[in-house]
């Protein structure tokens, strides 16, 4: 097939015809396809269950250090687990405080603290008129989410493949006292699965904020999610601020939501011993401790750190059959048509689809009445607002590969479908 923008008018309207008649025979099927969200699939689940079974009314419930998990008591959580998420994170265990079972929560309780209480000895932001906050985009909608409900801000960051525009992000936070954080995904990046290199890593280490209450909250939320057999590496960002003397600009999150449970995992942040001094305050008024039991669990369930990378490797056997699906079809139907682009990713949880210009929403509008839901367009930026209209998340995860191949052949023809519209006017 020839390149789309190559084609004349009368090429244009043939070609929109046929790709309308084979919309409408989908259309007719009456399907219902989910691929809104990057949710474990069912086999992923069914990975932990075994670790149900860990514990028991027998069981010794103690941890390493003799303390006994079912009672009050050790706000930063157990050593065992600390141990994993240190690993994960690339930090020391003193720098870690395991919680419940959301990141997310974990990241909104943190700018919720910054919002009232400051740190650093500077006001509380909500006392600071017009602060803003560097969004990285396309990024993840919760992020934005949380930005947005606290009134901040947001301003749109590009990303290339190396990470964020750092030119960008180092004119903004060293020169304006009010931007007071930017969000990271540094590994395996929302959407587009693209990992910080070490470059961009060193300029996020050796930034001269002109706000001493300046953060990088640094999600790092698939930090072991490999699935490839060329898995990519991070340079840990902690490691990289001290060296410059700015370790108390990262903040850092991990979980394992998805690696067991997505509603009954454990949670992780990681900061320097000033950062967790001041947050630890905030949590040893908020609870008296979280749920060891599930520390417990999880740890007596993996071993160490390296039963979890083993527990992932399963997880990727999954998982490529999944992505290699969508990205096949992407290449047997779009490639060459000069009407979208996308990445391979070597890990993480979604597919990045940026379309023709104008079209992001149109795709989604059809695919939709074709019976297959997607993220909503313009969700990967802040205020749900793609300026291009272009960017759509693909999620592989959830649905079968049978599945996936049957969503996949719609979403491109109706890739196809609101390009030959756009272009034969």
């Amino acid at each position: 097939m020839a390149n789309y923008s190559s084609m004349d008018k009368k090429s244009m309207l043939e070609e929109l015809d046929n790709v309308k008649k084979i919309y409408n025979e989908y259309k007719s099927q009456g399907l219902k396809l989910d691929m809104s969200r990057g949710k474990p699939c069912a086999q992923q689940l069914d990975l932990s269950m075994p670790m149900l079974d860990v514990l028991n009314s027998n069981s010794d419930l103690k941890d390493q250090k003799g303390l006994d998990v079912r009672n009050y008591g050790e706000l930063e959580g157990i050593s065992e687990a600390k141990k994993i998420f240190a690993k994960m994170m690339q930090v020391d265990v003193s720098n870690v405080i395991v919680g419940g079972n959301s990141s997310l929560n974990m990241m909104f309780d943190t700018i919720s603290f910054l919002m009232m209480k400051g740190i650093a000895g500077c006001e509380p932001w909500i006392k600071q008129e017009g602060i803003k906050f560097l969004c990285p985009a396309p990024g993840y909608d919760r992020h934005f989410a949380i930005t947005q409900y606290f009134g901040i801000e947001m301003i749109n960051i590009p990303m290339t493949e190396n990470g964020p525009d750092m030119d960008m992000v180092e004119d903004y936070v060293n020169n304006d006292e009010k931007v007071k954080g930017i969000w990271c995904v540094p590994k395996y990046s929302n959407p587009q699965g693209i990992t910080y290199s070490d470059e961009t890593v060193t300029r996020f280490a050796k930034l001269k904020p002109a706000a001493k209450d300046f953060r990088i909250m640094w999600d790092n939320a698939y930090c072991i999610h490999d699935i490839t057999d060329t898995p990519e590496t991070l340079l840990s960002i902690m490691d990289e601020c001290k060296k410059y003397g700015n370790e108390d600009l990262p903040i850092i999150f991990s979980s394992t939501s998805k690696i067991t449970f997505s509603g009954a995992g454990i949670a992780a942040m990681a900061a320097s011993s000033g950062n967790l001094l001041t947050l630890k305050k905030k949590y040893g008024i908020q609870t008296i401790g979280y749920d060891k039991i599930n520390m417990l669990r999880h740890t007596r369930f993996f071993g160490n750190y390296e039963g979890v990378l083993a527990h992932m490797a399963k997880h990727k056997a999954i998982l490529k059959p999944r992505f290699d699906a969508v990205l096949e079809k992407l290449d047997s139907e779009l490639n060459g048509l000069d009407i979208a682009s996308w990445r391979k990713p070597n890990g993480g949880y979604f597919v990045s689809v940026d379309v023709l210009e104008g079209c992001a929403k149109r795709v989604i509008e059809l695919c939709k009445e074709a019976g297959v839901v997607m993220t909503s367009a313009g969700a990967t930026y802040p205020y749900g607002k793609d300026p291009k209209d272009s960017n759509i998340r693909v999620a592989p995860t959830y649905p079968s590969v049978d599945e996936l191949a049957k969503a996949m052949d719609i979403f491109c023809i109706c890739v196809k479908y609101a390009a030959l519209e756009k272009l034969s006017k």
